[in-house]
């Protein structure tokens, strides 16, 4: 009878603490992850990543090397939808939608926004190590299609 207990009070803590330490490998993405322009490797914004009520991921842009463009703030000119081409890049949402898989230990089942071309991919993300992910935007399917990899590098507080 003992062991039974014994047998169900481990079960109990088991079910209870595994949950916990799944989620909190997923919510290690959260933060602030400087970016690189891919040419120059110059600082070029900041994105924080955040868990929203819906349990899903998403990230926006919080600071930028060149805030402005021909004295005014940039806008995101290049969007296909009229009413979004004022909108301004400082504060644009770029990730969208990320569930955490713990099989792949990734963030997938998102978008990626790119405001340089106007155009949204899908995309999963990946640490790459402790502080560094890989973004990687895709048309088709993943493990098929044409596919771009960026590398942000994770950051302790908002860039100044």
């Amino acid at each position: 009878m003992k062991k039974a207990k014994n047998l169900l009070l481990l079960v109990l803590v088991l079910t209870s603490v595994i949950p916990v330490l799944a989620q909190s490998k997923a919510d290690r993405i959260s933060g602030y992850y400087l970016t690189r322009d891919d040419k120059t490797n110059k600082e070029k914004s900041q994105v924080q990543i955040f868990k929203s009520s819906d349990g899903k991921y998403h990230g926006k842009i919080v600071w930028m090397a060149e805030l402005l463009e021909n004295g005014k703030p940039k806008v995101d000119k290049n969007n296909p939808a009229d009413n979004l081409k004022t909108r301004p890049i400082f504060g644009l949402p770029l990730l969208n939608g990320f569930s955490y898989e713990a099989d792949n230990d990734e963030w997938s089942d998102g978008t990626i926004y790119d405001p340089l071309n106007g155009k949204t991919y899908k995309c999963f993300i990946k640490f790459s190590d402790a502080n560094t992910l890989k973004v990687s935007g895709y048309v088709g399917k993943q493990w098929m299609g044409l596919k771009r990899t960026v590398t942000w590098t994770k950051e302790a507080q908002l860039h100044k």
